[in-house]
């Protein structure tokens, strides 16, 4: 799948932009706080209908604009796709796909798969359980429409559960229905979690191998309470408890992955260029896992990534991401020598921006 063209009209520092791109390296190099990062953020925002950040909707409009749009002009299976988005201030965004607007957002997830490195992945590390349990549901609902379903159906008979819970309501009746949606979803959510962690963590850690060397052992564990009983077991067993601290405590929106150096926790040993390696070895094995289960290579966005790292794993990344398996890259930094040096590696077709108070401009293309 490739992106060749992106159109951007009030998007957080871009006033306004129009690029053509490689369908293999693109690079955009400018200083920090320039607009690179809110380029990758745009494409971003293509696939997945939000920003990578986090921030809200309204938030990602120019300062003083009221609207923003996106256009993006892609090739997906050997065909023309044109998705737009746009969204005035104050109103919901609208999200089109061949000029025709979606009934619901959740039927886009997956048409676009995109896997973006960031410096906010060391939240994968450092961050609560939210954060990664969002990895596991980011990956697997873009390969399982019916995944995304059910964590969709789960999410809301847990609101309607804790909403009873904080009315003290105790007639067993009225918890029957959510209970029973809560189990059905759950039971279908843990079992994909589980076929995900076995099948990703290999590819996870040849790609740490790849970039650390065969030195440094590191693992994923699935932590969930369904490995140790039901979900109608535990919410029976907890249902006293539960009326007391006033929201539900045990179930698949508590799982967890353990992320482990040797036998210890990545986040209380590893050092700043462990934990960098741990979340770009993450995102790599994201990407090869989507490239497999989608029947698309996903677009790979790279923003930032060699900072903190010393120069042997900086190599080490720069062999790996140069490789033709990763298809159409975006990266960004501002060093161009590491950009000039994937550029060399690749050999092939290649578009360098720079980036400099949101505007964009071409400094250098292959074929030009």
């Amino acid at each position: 799948m490739k992106l060749n063209s992106i159109s951007i009209l009030n998007y957080k520092n871009i006033g306004e932009a129009t690029l053509t791109f490689s369908p293999k390296v693109n690079c955009l190099i400018g200083n920090n706080g320039m607009g690179k990062t809110n380029i990758l953020d745009a494409i971003y925002y293509l696939s997945f209908c939000k920003s990578s950040t986090g921030q809200t909707d309204a938030s990602v409009i120019t300062h003083g604009a009221d609207f923003m749009m996106l256009q993006g002009k892609y090739t997906r299976h050997d065909a023309d796709e044109d998705v737009s988005m746009g969204m005035q201030r104050g109103k919901r965004k609208t999200v089109r796909r061949g000029g025709k607007e979606y009934k619901r957002l959740s039927q886009h997830i997956g048409l676009l798969p995109l896997v973006m490195v960031s410096p906010a992945d060391w939240d994968l590390i450092r961050g609560a359980g939210e954060e990664r349990r969002k990895l596991m549901d980011m990956i697997i609902s873009q390969g399982d429409k019916e995944y995304l379903a059910a964590v969709i159906a789960y999410t809301k008979a847990v609101e309607q559960r804790n909403a009873i819970i904080k009315k003290e309501f105790r007639d067993p009746l009225l918890y029957e229905t959510v209970e029973h949606q809560m189990a059905t979803t759950a039971t279908y959510i843990h079992a994909a979690r589980k076929r995900w962690i076995e099948a990703f963590e290999p590819i996870f850690m040849r790609y740490y191998n790849a970039i650390a060397g065969d030195g440094e052992c590191v693992r994923m564990l699935y932590k969930s309470h369904l490995n140790e009983g039901s979900m109608l077991e535990h919410l029976n067993a907890t249902r006293e408890r539960d009326f007391i601290i006033g929201y539900t405590t045990r179930g698949v929106h508590r799982d967890d992955i353990e992320l482990l150096l040797g036998e210890h926790s990545m986040r209380k040993t590893g050092s700043q260029g462990q934990c960098k390696t741990y979340t770009i070895a993450l995102r790599l094995a994201q990407f090869e896992f989507l490239k497999e289960h989608t029947a698309l290579t996903p677009i790979l966005l790279l923003d930032d990534i060699f900072d903190k790292l010393d120069a042997s794993r900086v190599e080490s990344i720069i062999e790996v991401v140069s490789d033709e398996r990763f298809g159409q890259i975006f990266i960004t930094d501002t060093n161009r020598t590491h950009l000039d040096e994937i550029v060399r590696r690749v050999s092939g077709d290649f578009a360098m921006f720079g980036v400099e108070n949101g505007v964009c401009s071409l400094i250098n293309r292959s074929n030009q």
